[in-house]
């Protein structure tokens, strides 16, 4: 099986990365951090005009005939700039949920304009009480002679402090069901703040917010499926960036030793930091196989099986992304911890998206649970 990326999509690598290290420094990322939203608008009108949006969307879905290749080759470029623009939010997570429940209408009303840069959509599903448990959703959706009733709070809401419209998840009496809310509905409090890694995210407070049945996107009590769906491609995302961010801190760590000198040698020529460095490069490659492994997982017909793949994606990326980056700080010194410098930044994003779409522990239960399912 031939793993090469195809003509077009080396050449979108290639244009993410030459983007990324003329118009995303260091510094220049520090500064949109700093800025009222937490990333800038004129970068990401960039990513629309660029056609970044849609790249990982069917032209049916008004995309550009792409899929989770795309967008992970665009991720791992991402993670290597620590980006805070809501990228995984907005055009991954959110776009395959509207994908997975919308019906044309809907999808024309959201994704067009998302594609084009125009509006910014999050999926508010995660609650405080959740933890990696897609199906327990508390906030309640009841049903009035004038529409539907949303209330309860949603917890950590990635993009949500930027997003124009939200789709909430809600429990009806069918089950769990999806609705768009705009971002200005009364009866919505949006609390934002700076997640550890710098990414903005909100909580969300909903006290009787009404919408109307035509707010509901897919079966009523019948959205969980595509909500699992959209959560698989962003943790599969997620573990893109973590590629990234463990590749440029390998490289970063391989460039400091070799020009650091201690006791008139530089570093690079200590046999025990050679070893350690080398266990890190088998990490990041064997991260990468599994990267492939996830991304195939995704187009398993089977739900339970493309979970599976995915938290095996999950536990093995995730967990090397933690390794790998702490053993940059600890190779660096007392300045890999500093706030200035960008290699202890690089662990920070790797903790977060080890806790992010559910514990290691919940996704070694799924995937045990499959496996048992599958050898029985």
């Amino acid at each position: 099986m031939d793993f090469s990326p195809t003509q077009e999509q080396a050449a979108l690598k290639e244009s993410a990365r030459r983007l990324c290290e003329r118009d995303y420094g260091f510094e220049q990322r520090r500064h949109r951090m700093r800025g009222a939203e937490g990333f800038s608008r004129d970068l990401w009108k960039t990513f629309a005009d660029l056609g970044w949006l849609g790249a990982g969307l069917s032209e049916d879905d008004f995309g550009y005939g792409g899929g989770p290749v795309e967008t992970a080759l665009l991720q791992e470029e991402f993670g290597r700039v620590l980006l805070v623009e809501p990228y995984l939010s907005c055009a991954i997570i959110a776009a395959r949920a509207v994908v997975a429940l919308g019906d044309p209408a809907q999808k024309e009303a959201l994704l067009a304009p998302l594609v084009a840069g125009e509006k910014l959509i999050a999926l508010a599903h995660n609650e405080a009480a959740m933890r990696g448990d897609d199906a327990a959703v508390r906030t309640e959706a009841r049903l009035t002679a004038d529409g539907w009733r949303l209330s309860g709070r949603k917890a950590f809401v990635l993009g949500g402090s930027s997003a124009d419209i939200l789709l909430v998840s809600a429990r009806t009496p069918g089950g769990v069901s999806l609705f768009e809310v705009p971002a200005d509905a009364a009866g919505l409090e949006v609390v934002a703040y700076h997640a550890v890694d710098g990414r903005r995210v909100a909580d969300l407070m909903l006290t009787d917010v009404a919408v109307d049945d035509a707010a509901r996107i897919g079966p009523e009590g019948g959205a969980l499926p595509g909500i699992e769906l959209a959560v698989d491609h962003g943790v599969i995302a997620l573990m893109a960036e973590c590629l990234g961010a463990m590749d440029a801190a390998l490289w970063l760590t391989r460039d400091y030793l070799s020009t650091r000198k201690q006791f008139g040698v530089t570093l690079n020529t200590f046999q025990a930091l050679q070893h350690r460095m080398a266990d890190m490069l088998v990490e990041t490659e064997l991260a990468r196989s599994m990267l492939l492994r996830g991304i195939a997982a995704l187009s398993d017909p089977d739900p339970r099986a493309r979970r599976a793949g995915v938290s095996a994606a999950k536990v093995q990326i995730a967990e090397a992304a933690v390794k790998v980056t702490g053993e940059a700080i600890q190779m660096h010194g007392g300045i890999g911890v500093t706030e200035e410098y960008v290699v202890g930044h690089f662990y920070k994003r790797a903790v977060l998206a080890r806790g992010l779409f559910g514990s290691i522990d919940l996704h070694l239960e799924r995937f045990a649970a499959w496996s048992r399912k599958a050898v029985a």
